[in-house]
């Protein structure tokens, strides 16, 4: 066996069904090996792309998500779409090739040292320069992605190790890394501690983060919310842990949250945060949000907690297990109607009220009836713009799931990560959701949704701009527009056209249920356009 038949051993040893990757000499050998395998090859259209599908399909299924690329330019287009999963804390190993061995560090032909350019956003990265090592460093690098917090791995593999020929293949059983021994369970006397303070608080509020998600925790999450009466407040990362329509669901917090989720966290007297890293999307200012409170924090990473907000009572440990561990606890449950009665007054004064103009699509009502329509388990991906805060606080999510990039908010990311999550989950129905701007980032990607039969449907909220630059420009610069006219953008029906996908223009609210209803129910990828006032504001 080559070193390439083992790189594609290893994979099917760890269950990978799909990958994403773009070719190249560099990688030619593991991608002629692939081919005497079961697994899956989606052929994107630029490397940052298959980073980002893996992404959508290891957040929708809860495995680790493979994307590869060549060497050189591959490899550097790929660090975008790692950035993204890592500032997000999703699980990915990412492949790359590299030039022979011998000729590392002569600054041949489309080298890069990617482990040296990826290093401050991988969990780790691997140069392999013996193709003995490969079964270890490909058990070692799944674990690694999918253990603690999540995160991608990335290994570079020179053409030579995947040239080169070895012995049998024997794949490791187990994993015994010294130095990483991520703490899952936590400290009973800390899980004590925060029990005795649930039984006593008056306002308790939880703040739920990505790391529920990603611990597959949305079962106890919302058991525990329920057991003990306490409204759920979610960052960006967590807009689907609960379903949008539950009495205790607060929505999103933050500078583009809703207000009266914000309001909640300012005047809980016990703020419990599980999974999130108070970043400043979601917390702006820490110190004054935690003060006259008690904080709890519950985060897989020792490093995050302490970081951003000082914890009063600091709980390490993976979220499912320590809710577990809460609903275990010999505790009553709990009604809270005055707190809870409190946060629906809050809903009410509190609420966003727009005024849109009646002759262009309405992006509240738009989101609105698009989730109402969606099947109850499907799947919405938002991009990044406008349309990710209009998504956000709009969006309907029952019992499916909400993608965006938040950590690093990647334009671009919609499509590639709705083709991953489509790829993985081909019963799931699942639409995406981008601007004008970012459309145009990935838009290539309906070449390979076209090709592999993936049928992703896309609306695009098409104003002409780049809307929350020129928001931003309006409320900081008085109007002071720079760089953000997309004229000379191409006509979204042609596109269409030219890729033999159906397409639907909707100008305004008119007939948008019927429209709706038509987008969903088409067979096979449909691309939606939304003209939007380019004058309308998020806030």
């Amino acid at each position: 066996m080559t070193g390439a038949d083992i790189m594609v051993k290893c994979l099917e040893a760890e269950g990978a069904d799909t990958i994403f990757g773009y070719p190249g000499v560099a990688i030619c050998p593991f991608f002629n090996s692939i081919l005497q395998s079961d697994i899956r090859s989606v052929l994107v259209r630029i490397e940052q792309n298959a980073a980002h599908a893996a992404n959508g399909a290891a957040r929708t299924t809860g495995k680790v998500g493979v994307c590869v690329a060549t060497s050189g330019p591959g490899a550097t287009n790929l660090l975008t779409g790692i950035a993204t999963a890592y500032a997000d804390s999703i699980p990915l190993v990412c492949i790359t090739g590299q030039v022979k061995t011998e000729l590392i560090g002569r600054d041949v032909f489309q080298e890069a040292d990617v482990t040296g350019a990826a290093e401050s956003f991988v969990k780790y990265s691997y140069l392999v320069k013996k193709a003995e090592d490969l079964p270890r460093v490909f058990k070692e690098a799944f674990y690694i992605a999918n253990t603690g917090r999540r995160g991608p791995v990335l290994i570079d593999v020179p053409i030579d190790i995947q040239q080169k020929e070895i012995g049998d293949f024997v794949y490791p059983e187990s994993v015994n890394l010294r130095t990483y021994k991520p703490t899952v369970k936590g400290h009973a006397v800390q899980i004590k501690k925060v029990m005795q303070e649930i039984v006593k608080a008056e306002k308790p509020v939880i703040m739920a983060g990505g790391g529920v998600l990603l611990s597959g925790a949305r079962e106890e999450l919302l058991e525990f919310a329920e057991k003990f009466d306490i409204p759920v407040a979610s960052t960006m990362m967590a807009i689907d842990a609960v379903p949008s329509a539950h009495r205790l669901n607060l929505g999103m917090v933050g500078n583009n949250g809703r207000r009266y989720a914000n309001k909640a966290i300012n005047e809980a007297d016990l703020l419990i945060v599980i999974g999130c890293r108070f970043a400043d999307r979601a917390v702006q200012q820490p110190s004054l949000i935690t003060k006259s409170k008690v904080l709890v924090h519950i985060d897989v990473d020792p490093a995050e907690i302490g970081k951003n907000a000082d914890a009063t009572i600091p709980l390490v440990g993976d979220a499912k297990n320590i809710l577990a561990e809460f609903l275990k606890a010999d505790y009553e449950p709990i009604r809270r109607d005055e707190w809870i009665a409190k946060m629906d007054e809050y809903r009410r004064e509190l609420n966003y009220h727009r005024n849109p103009n009646p002759d262009y699509v309405d992006p509240e009502s738009f989101v609105r009836t698009l989730c109402e329509k969606m099947d109850d388990d499907g799947i919405y991906v938002a991009d990044v713009g406008q349309n990710q805060i209009w998504s956000c606080r709009y969006s309907v999510i029952k019992k499916g799931r909400f993608l965006t990039s938040g950590g690093m908010g990647t334009m671009g990311y919609s499509i590639p990560a709705a083709m991953g999550a489509r790829a993985a989950n081909p019963d799931k129905q699942v639409v995406a959701v981008c601007g004008d701007g970012s459309f145009q980032m990935s838009m290539m990607e309906l070449a390979t949704i076209k090709q592999h039969n993936i049928p992703v449907k896309i609306a695009v909220l098409k104003n002409n701009v780049l809307g929350m630059v020129r928001e931003y420009q309006h409320y900081v610069y008085a109007d002071h527009y720079s760089m953000i006219d997309l004229s000379g953008s191409p006509d979204l029906e042609k596109i269409a056209a030219a890729y033999d996908i159906p397409f639907i223009r909707m100008y305004n609210m008119d007939q948008a249920e019927a429209q709706i209803d038509q987008f969903l129910n088409m067979e096979g990828p449909v691309l939606m356009e939304c003209i939007l006032d380019s004058k309308d504001l998020v806030n």
